[in-house]
């Protein structure tokens, strides 16, 4: 059995779980909303807004919740963001569409415009993250 991988947000959303798709709805209508200049797409298989062609804020579904993930989150000044990862990308978990709290979601979309740490190069950089905004 093969399975395919969607190709577009909408149809990763429509793939998961009820309870999972409401969350994943949820944060795609706020993302949506806030970051309305970003470009949106799938990227390594999960749902990815860019800005100038940095990455900025993706959810992805693991084993029990759902992932909100900023790739400069560790630079935030709002709080509630967890540590991810050894770069600066900060994460929030969800495994209820009611724990998203629409005031702190909409806060770290903005501060995800005027906090971005340069990803889109970081490999012509070897490894080392510069500071944009």
């Amino acid at each position: 059995m093969t399975t395919t991988k969607p190709a577009t947000i909408d149809a990763y959303n429509a793939a998961q779980e009820d309870h999972i798709r409401l969350i994943c709805d949820e944060l795609r209508k706020s993302i949506d909303r806030v970051l309305q200049d970003a470009e949106s797409k799938i990227w390594h298989a999960h749902p990815v807004w860019f800005l100038d062609g940095n990455p900025i804020v993706g959810y992805s579904k693991l084993k029990g919740p759902v992932r909100l993930l900023f790739w400069s989150g560790q630079s935030f000044q709002t709080p509630g963001l967890d540590k991810e990862g050894s770069f600066k990308a900060a994460e929030k978990r969800y495994t209820l569409v009611t724990q998203i709290d629409p005031d702190e979601l909409a806060n770290w979309l903005e501060e995800s415009r005027s906090v971005q740490w340069d990803y889109k190069n970081i490999v012509k950089r070897r490894g080392a993250l510069e500071r944009l905004v």
